[in-house]
């Protein structure tokens, strides 16, 4: 059975998954040669921190080379620019590319910064792909955190807040700015992306860190390694049980719909809209991430 978005909270762009953002940097053309391959939702080129100031001109070409290639799939292709007023920006965002995504603003501090960008799409991006552009704003301040609600509401392409803040393996001290992010996001509609795992060669503490993200609720994680991409992308899969459950809500939804009702009882719990919106999201990040979507065999349940 194949289950469609509900009409009646069809969102009004298409949603993109992003449970691993996973940097790049502009300037290294062997592992931009190698992120082209990449199984990963989202691949990030980075102009900014990791590549030197008298780099930065190189960074530019190659980025606009690995964007237009073809090879990357479904994979979403983004861009690091350089933080609004560092004077880089602007030639950062002349990236004529017609398979550019989304842009990621880093050092975020107010919604100023936001809105400075999507003016830029609307002047220099290819005309076609204007429309088509996200933004992905990077908190990496105490100031950014203050202003979150503004940020959060600054522009309708922000599609997702980032946490980049310097942390101790703890991440105690971490814990109000990225449940405020979360926070942030679940209530303007944006995905919530979690902190860079430093310890990219330990396993354990990665795998430690994406569950207890998913707990907090971020969508994703951000990513140095390659190593880094499976482990993430599969603890930021939906649990097969929650999969199951929201295939048989949507089944149940199209039928009680098909008979005007739109609010119903499932195994002794009563479904109504907020519940549908969560089995569709559920159900749209399994089939992102491959997973089976089972197919409901017929149950006698009764509204």
């Amino acid at each position: 059975m194949r289950y469609r978005t509900l009409a009646t909270f069809q969102p009004e762009k298409e949603t993109r998954i992003r449970r691993t953002l996973f940097y790049v940097p502009g300037s290294d053309e062997r592992k931009i040669h190698k992120s082209i391959s990449m199984k990963v939702d989202c691949v990030v080129y980075d102009l900014e921190d990791s590549v030197s100031d008298n780099k930065k001109g190189i960074a530019r070409h190659q980025v606009i080379d690995a964007l237009e290639a073809s090879e990357h799939g479904k994979t979403e292709k983004a861009v690091r620019i350089n933080a609004v007023g560092s004077g880089l920006e602007l030639d950062d965002l002349n990236l004529h590319s017609k398979r550019l995504q989304t842009i990621v603003i880093p050092k975020v501090q107010s919604a100023k910064d936001i809105q400075f960008v999507s003016r830029m799409i609307d002047v220099v991006a290819v005309e076609s792909q204007r429309e088509r552009i996200r933004l992905i704003a990077s908190m990496e301040s105490a100031l950014g955190i203050m202003n979150i609600k503004e940020i959060a509401t600054a522009d309708p392409r922000l599609d997702a807040l980032i946490v980049s803040l310097i942390r101790t393996s703890s991440r105690k001290e971490m814990m109000f700015p990225r449940q405020t992010i979360v926070n942030a996001a679940t209530a303007y509609g944006l995905q919530a992306i979690d902190l860079v795992c430093v310890d990219y060669q330990n396993e354990q503490v990665l795998l430690e860190e994406c569950k207890e993200g998913r707990e907090f609720g971020f969508s994703g994680k951000q990513a140095i390694h390659p190593s880094q991409i499976d482990t993430i992308q599969r603890t930021f899969l939906p649990d097969p049980a929650d999969v199951e459950k929201a295939a048989r809500i949507l089944e149940k939804t199209e039928m009680f719909a098909a008979k005007g009702v739109g609010a119903f009882a499932l195994d002794g719990k009563m479904i109504d809209m907020p519940v549908m919106k969560w089995a569709q999201k559920i159900i749209d990040k399994a089939k992102a991430g491959g997973m089976k979507i089972p197919v409901m065999t017929p149950r006698n349940e009764t509204e």
